[in-house]
């Protein structure tokens, strides 16, 4: 009898087990019947979207989404008022610029056209003798970064000596050679390596420039100053030859008007005069001080760095854009 009893109690552990773990394993099995019959028009995503109309009109922004929880920045948006983006009692947006700014990669177009660039310059590197110059620079722009061109200056009756030299000779009795110019003249090459455009600070507005480097030959007229023997002696003016190299740098306030910098430096072949008075009995003259031949001294290389300041003009003020094919 025990035996039969332990035996009966053992079975119906068994079989209540049994039926405890069944039950959701047969639940797993009959969902995704249901959801997946053939015929059925509606889907998971579908019966998601229906059982929570929240979320549909999140993921529709054409829906009566409030475009206060957007932009709550809005002046229609204060004090707690809630408006559709779209549909009856929407509210108006925002005021949009409809203007679009392009820049275009080359904002002057200078091929086929003509720079005429008036400036003032003045001397970088001689402590001795100021030697400011108006000026004015012609280019033809043949293709989009080279030119060919012109320039001249006029430095006539603008040379200055230093009071510093007039005060050292008078009292020290020691001096240099000291030359000034008349005018200079020279055919030149441009060419623009490269350009770009930088904010201005004053609203939307944008400068563009260009930078480009300068180079040609031409002739200096010039003379020494007569400082060692000023009393007998006398020059006149003669052009020399020069070579010039420069760096230069245009700001742009349209498409035909620029702001100009630049540096360049005249190489020539200077005549200084001569540190001797002549004795008089030398070369069989009465009085050698007042003979030309002995004036000029020996020959130097000089370098006349000078800036520019100045406006370059394009002409024509205008153009069309031509795009390859």
């Amino acid at each position: 009898m025990k035996q039969a009893r332990s035996w009966l109690l053992l079975t119906a552990f068994a079989t209540l087990g049994s039926v405890a773990y069944g039950q959701p394993a047969a639940a797993k099995k009959s969902a995704p019947e249901t959801a997946s019959k053939p015929g059925d028009d509606a889907t998971p995503k579908d019966a998601a979207k229906d059982a929570n109309p929240k979320d549909a009109k999140k993921d529709d922004p054409g829906g009566d989404t409030d475009i206060c929880q957007i932009s709550p920045d809005l002046p229609q948006c204060k004090g707690g008022v809630t408006a559709p983006i779209s549909g009856p009692g929407a509210a108006p947006l925002k005021d949009v610029r409809a203007e679009v700014y392009a820049v275009q990669q080359n904002y002057v177009m200078r091929k086929g056209r003509v720079e005429i660039s008036p400036y003032w310059s003045f001397s970088l590197n001689d402590q001795f003798v100021s030697h400011p110059a108006p000026g004015v620079a012609a280019n033809y722009y043949i293709t989009q970064v080279l030119a060919v061109g012109v320039n001249g200056n006029i430095y006539a009756g603008l040379n200055g000596d230093s009071d510093f030299n007039f005060q050292n000779r008078r009292s020290a009795r020691i001096a240099v050679p000291l030359n000034e110019y008349q005018w200079g003249a020279n055919a030149n090459f441009t060419y623009v390596p490269a350009y770009g455009k930088f904010a201005s600070g004053f609203g939307n507005f944008i400068f563009h420039y260009d930078a480009y480097v300068v180079g040609g030959v031409g002739l200096l007229s010039t003379r020494p100053i007569p400082v060692i023997d000023p009393d007998n002696r006398k020059f006149s003016y003669s052009p020399k030859l020069n070579f010039n190299l420069g760096l230069g740098l245009r700001i742009f306030f349209n498409r035909w008007l620029a702001m100009n910098l630049e540096v360049r430096d005249y190489i020539f072949q200077e005549q200084l005069e001569n540190m001797a008075v002549a004795a008089s009995g030398v070369k069989d003259c009465k009085n050698c001080a007042t003979d030309p031949a002995t004036w000029n001294g020996e020959k130097s290389i000089t370098n006349n760095i000078q800036a520019q300041l100045g406006l370059s003009v394009f002409v024509p003020f205008s153009w069309k854009y031509k795009l390859d094919k």
